[in-house]
């Protein structure tokens, strides 16, 4: 975890998997945008190349990439999101958004949790 110490199992378990997906969201992002800021010379530039890798169909196409690397545990959390029903009417594929939020909270989860892990899948997108 960043600030501070990680949560301990019990409070972890508390936090609902739709959460998890909303931090991994953003720690998603906020990793792509550390990637893309040495490479890129303008704003415009990083944002357009941000948005390409943080979207739906980018992130299920990610868990498809790292599903074989993944731990019982991880794949346990990833099937659980992934059968989260959405929140609203998406126009996207329903699969593919299942997959993306099943992402989100995998980043969510290990970035409370176990930083080198996440890291380590993180790496694993070229």
């Amino acid at each position: 975890m960043l600030f501070g110490e990680p949560p301990d199992e019990t409070a972890l378990r508390d936090v609902s998997l739709r959460s998890l997906a909303h931090l991994g969201d953003a720690v998603f992002e906020l990793y792509q945008r550390e990637r893309e800021i040495l490479r890129t010379a303008t704003a415009r530039a990083l944002h357009k190349n941000v948005v390409l890798k943080v979207n739906a169909e980018h992130q299920s196409a990610l868990l498809d990439k790292i599903e074989a690397h993944l731990s019982d545990s991880e794949k346990d959390l990833v099937r659980r999101a992934r059968n989260l029903k959405p929140a609203g009417y998406r126009k996207i594929d329903q699969t593919v958004y299942r997959r993306a939020t099943a992402f989100e909270a995998l980043v969510g989860y290990l970035f409370l949790t176990d930083m080198k892990r996440l890291e380590e899948i993180l790496s694993l997108n070229p």
